[in-house]
């Protein structure tokens, strides 16, 4: 009967042990100054060499010419304590999963106390010690604290918080980890070579991939498909069918089909890997490996030469391509929705239902008001070509499928919190026309929103307009088709300065100022309002953390500060920040000189906000 690969090659020093030099060279140091302790703590995942180095310290404590770091190989100890050899009687493994008891202990206490019958040492290997009961613990606590000079422990557990703390504070703790995917190649392509069987390069990343990090596992799925090589040696095709790992070029299918939103492809690939017998939970757990490696490309340009990621070259070149199509802010999204439902999946009765389910909603990003379906769509805008929309002239023409389009509505600006809708239940009251309005007096819609006390208003710093009895010459009225009012509706302030409430009145033209520019600036704009303006400085918040990150960045506030120069002229400085703006009381300021009736709702709306000093009338004399 042949041996398993992991029994044949098992290492016989600690030259020998790979992916552990963080513990195999203090332990070589050590036994190199003859610094030997009297317990020792092997921890780590299953697998990865810790019985191995419990072996290989016995054995170089015990050679002839030890303790040291390079057992001689010759010695009896050292010919019994090899991988293969037959043993040695001063060195006792004990297996604490079904030799855990008090009593076990208890006996392996008595037996401690003899001297070594032909070694320097005796030596007791505990593997699975977190199986040792409490009373267990408690009985080896004594000799464990205070052993003879021959006596030394060894325990080696997958679980090192369930050892008992009294035991674990008098050992030297060393933590075992899993072997990287890089340094676990080399030992397979190592023993492939020496097995003299050929392996095709794309069977490597499975066979590392299912083994998990683990030396044992991962040379137990080799031995298999050792042991099932025909002439040719080992196929990836084969491969694919002995672990059950899905082909790349379904996930390829699927990925591409995001990609596009193409739901016929995506789906159409669903139903062939069901009708070939593939289990939908393991093809979800395969997308989201891909998914994961198309994130680290998107960060890492190189993460294949920094072994991040481990593919064949045809296949990284494939990789390469989707991730820069997709973009990370798309991909982070699908690896979150993935691993919902790979939770979704465990004990599912129909995990076809909701691999389809899980993939719709990738399919549909604007279904979800999350920060991440946001920044998608953001993603998506910014990928479009300009040279696109500006040929057609409609902003649509581009937008890839799937993604959503921004539409805005020019005739009627967006209701803020500064700037309520008007009521519409009530009319706003006309005058008759045969009887001109005093000038001292002021719309109903004006008087609604001054304060009580404030009976006549203040005098204004404007020229003073024509006199009152001189009726005011007949205005046009607009149209529906009129575009919205312009420049002319931001008033100054007292001083002559612009205040954060006239940059409000004309943030529509902003909008589409900026519209011009960048269309992502705009998207990102729908939410935000100012909030603070200092001479030059236009402070403009927004209540998502990331969007006020991404509109902080100088390609945005260069474009909102083009804006505001071409819509107020001057120069503007622009600032970013999260959080909402409070509302500026409208109340305190002086109400504006009658006009016309409204004849549209925005017109209505105008009236309604902070009236305009420059058209005020003076205040009659006392």
């Amino acid at each position: 009967m042949a041996l398993a690969l992991y029994r044949k090659y098992r290492p016989a020093t600690f030259s020998e042990v790979v992916g552990q030099e963080h513990v195999t060279e203090p332990l070589r140091t050590a036994l190199a100054a003859g610094r030997v302790n009297h317990a020792y703590l092997f921890s780590g995942p299953r697998g990865c060499g810790k019985t191995s180095s419990a072996r290989i310290l016995a054995r170089s404590l015990n050679c002839v010419q030890g303790p040291t770091p390079d057992p001689c190989g010759e010695c009896n100890s050292c010919i019994g304590l090899a991988p293969n050899g037959t043993g040695s009687v001063d060195v006792v493994e004990l297996d604490a999963a079904s030799h855990g008891g008090v009593e076990d202990t208890r006996e392996l206490r008595e037996k401690a106390f003899y001297a070594p019958a032909e070694s320097k040492y005796r030596v007791f290997i505990i593997d699975e010690a977190h199986m040792v009961t409490t009373q267990g613990f408690n009985a080896l606590l004594k000799i464990v604290e205070e052993p003879p000079d021959h006596l030394i422990f060894i325990f080696a557990t997958t679980e090192p918080d369930k050892v008992l703390p009294t035991i674990r504070s008098r050992t030297h703790h060393y933590p075992f980890r899993l072997i990287p995917p890089g340094v676990m190649r080399s030992l397979l392509e190592r023993n492939c070579a020496a097995e003299g069987v050929s392996v095709e390069p794309a069977v490597f990343p499975l066979v590392i991939r299912a083994g998990g990090g683990s030396a044992r596992d991962t040379q137990s799925v080799m031995d298999q498909l050792l042991s099932g090589a025909g002439p040719d040696g080992v196929k990836y095709e084969r491969a694919l069918t002995l672990l059950g790992v899905t082909d790349s070029a379904l996930i390829n299918d699927v990925v591409d089909g995001l990609a596009a939103g193409d739901g016929a492809a995506v789906f159409g690939t669903i139903d062939r890997l069901v009708e070939a017998g593939h289990d939908p939970r393991r093809f979800a757990s395969d997308l989201l490996d891909r998914l994961r490696d198309l994130v680290l490309l998107c960060a890492v340009p190189d993460a294949a030469d920094r072994n991040l990621v481990s593919a064949p070259e045809d296949e990284l070149a494939t990789m390469s391509a989707q991730a820069e199509r997709i973009g990370p802010a798309a991909l982070t999204r699908y690896a979150e929705i993935v691993h919902t439902g790979l939770v979704e999946m465990r004990g599912a009765t129909a995990p076809r239902l909701l691999l389809e389910l899980l993939v719709s909603r990738m399919l549909l990003p604007s279904v979800s008001q999350s920060e991440a379906a946001l920044l998608q769509r953001l993603e998506q805008l910014e990928r479009r070509p300009p040279a696109t929309i500006a040929a057609t002239g409609d902003p649509t023409a581009a937008t890839p499928a799937g993604a959503p389009v921004f539409t805005r509505k020019s005739q009627q600006p967006t209701p803020t919190a500064e700037t309520p809708e008007p009521p519409r239940q009530a009319p706003t009251p006309q005058r008759p026309a045969a009887a001109p309005a005093p000038a001292a007096q002021a719309p109903a819609a004006a008087q609604a929103q001054a304060q009580p006390q404030a009976q006549t208003p203040a005098p204004a710093p404007a020229p003073a307009p024509a006199p009152a009895s001189a009726p005011a010459p007949a205005q046009p009225q607009p149209s529906p088709q009129d575009p919205p009012p312009a420049v002319a509706e931001a008033a100054p302030a007292a001083d002559g300065t612009l205040d954060a409430t006239a940059v409000r009145r004309v943030w529509s033209e902003l909008l589409s100022a900026v519209r011009a520019a960048s269309r992502s600036t705009e998207a990102m704009l729908t939410n935000a309002m100012v909030s603070e303006v200092d001479g030059n400085v236009v402070t403009i918040a927004h209540t998502s953390a990331p969007l006020a990150r991404r509109l902080a960045e100088p390609r945005n506030t260069e474009a909102i500060a083009n804006a505001l120069a071409a819509v107020l002229g001057g120069t503007w400085q622009v600032r970013c920040v999260h959080g909402t703006p409070s509302a500026t009381p409208q109340a305190t300021q002086p109400p504006k000189a009658a006009r016309p009736a409204p004849t549209r709702p925005s017109q209505a709306q105008t009236q309604q906000r902070q009236p305009e000093p420059q058209r005020q009338s003076p205040r009659p004399p006392a």
